[in-house]
Formats: structure tokens, sequence, C-alpha cells
């Protein structure tokens, strides 16, 4: 037994326990022989070993080896470009990974944006009801953007729209009155229960309501139900 191994196995405490482990030598597969090496007695005492053999013991080495952040990096980047090895992460582990490298905006913009050009990635982010949502919204919020970059840009649109609306308006007033006109003759000689009287009152108040909410909106400039 060497002096390093000597000096080793000196850290078992119990007198009884050192000798007896130091009688019962370990199995040298590379020598084929019974006997010590350090990294055999850093086993025993739980040590990390200088040659790892197990497969523990080399995620220890390369724990240890990683512990700087700028090696870490390089040597994540460099795992991950091999698909053997990158095909061996668990799914959960793979969404994990991906949620930390996408934290930064720019990141997720990119990925995502390359994400959704595989059609079947897409078509099943899509059968999510929240991602589904969301992408309605952002497009919305996007088309309002541009919307409001061109009547910047462009005062005559406003203009436009204004004539749009006021056309809308006077359209909207002109096709309620006119359908009333031919609905309301039809009624007579009809019998209705109590509980459709009661439903085109409630129609009714409703339609006042927005009758009222219109004249105050042109008389007074209140846009909102609540004003």
């Amino acid at each position: 037994m060497s002096f390093t191994v000597h000096k080793i196995l000196a850290s078992i405490q119990d007198e009884d326990e050192r000798w007896a482990a130091i009688e019962d030598a370990p199995f040298n597969s590379r020598t084929g022989k019974r006997q010590w090496t350090p990294d055999a007695a850093k086993r025993l005492v739980g040590q990390r070993v200088d040659r790892p053999v197990t497969v523990e013991e080399k995620i220890q080495a390369v724990t240890d080896l990683t512990r700087d952040e700028e090696v870490a990096s390089r040597v994540t980047v460099d795992l991950l470009s091999r698909p053997a090895a990158a095909a061996q992460i668990t799914p959960d582990d793979r969404v994990r990974v991906v949620r930390e490298l996408t934290r930064d905006d720019d990141v997720a913009k990119k990925v995502t944006t390359d994400l959704l050009k595989r059609p079947t990635v897409a078509r099943e982010t899509m059968r999510d009801d929240t991602a589904r949502f969301l992408v309605n919204r952002a497009q919305f919020d996007n088309s309002a953007q541009a919307h409001e970059t061109i009547r910047e840009r462009t005062p005559a649109v406003r203009k436009i729209e204004h004539t749009i609306e006021y056309l809308d308006l006077v359209g909207s007033c002109h096709q309620f009155v006119a359908t009333l006109g031919r609905l309301v003759p039809r009624m007579r000689g009809q019998e209705f229960s109590e509980d459709e009287r009661e439903t085109v009152r409630r129609g009714i108040s409703k339609v006042r309501a927005a009758a009222d909410w219109l004249e105050a909106a042109v008389d007074n400039g209140e846009f909102t139900l609540d004003e």
C-alpha cells in the first residue's frame, strides 16, 4: 500500500473498520489483481477520484469543472449541439432548458418565430386556448398600432375615417327604422306570451339606452357608457 492510500484511509476514524478496509483490497480491473489505488481509497471514504469511472463520478467531475460560469456556458453549448446527448434529455428537462435560454425577450421572439414557421408546431400551439387568445390579441394590437401610425403620417386618413363612421352611424339608424317598419306591421293578429313580451321590452330598453348614448356622444362628446 502506498503512502498516499494509507493517508487517505487514515481518515476512517474507527480503527477496526480502517484495518478491515485495508485488508479487503478492491479488485483492480485494469491489472486483474486485488490492490489498493489512490482512487479506490478515495472512493471508499467518499472523496472525489482523480480518474472517474462510474456515471456518478463522471457527473461529479464535470460539475466541479464547470463551476465557473463561462466554462459552464461553453460546455452547455457544446453538449446541446450533440444530437445524441440532446436526445437523452427528458421532455420536462428540455422544456426547462428552453425556458431558461429564452428569458431574454429578443431570444424568445426569434425562437418563437422560428417554431411557428413549422406547420405541425403552429397547428398544435393554436389548439391551446390561452396561446390562441394571446396570438389573436397580438395581431389586433399590431393592427391597431399600424393603423395609428398611418393616421399620424397621413392626416387625410382621419378625414376619410370620419366620413365612413358618419355614414355607418346614419346607415345604422336607417337600417334599424327600416327593419322595424318591415316587422311591426306583421305583428298584427299575432299573440305573444308574457315571456316573449318581456324579452321584447328588455330589447327595447337596450335600444333606447343605445340611442341615448349615441345622442350624448354627438351632442356632448360622452363616448363611453359609464359617462
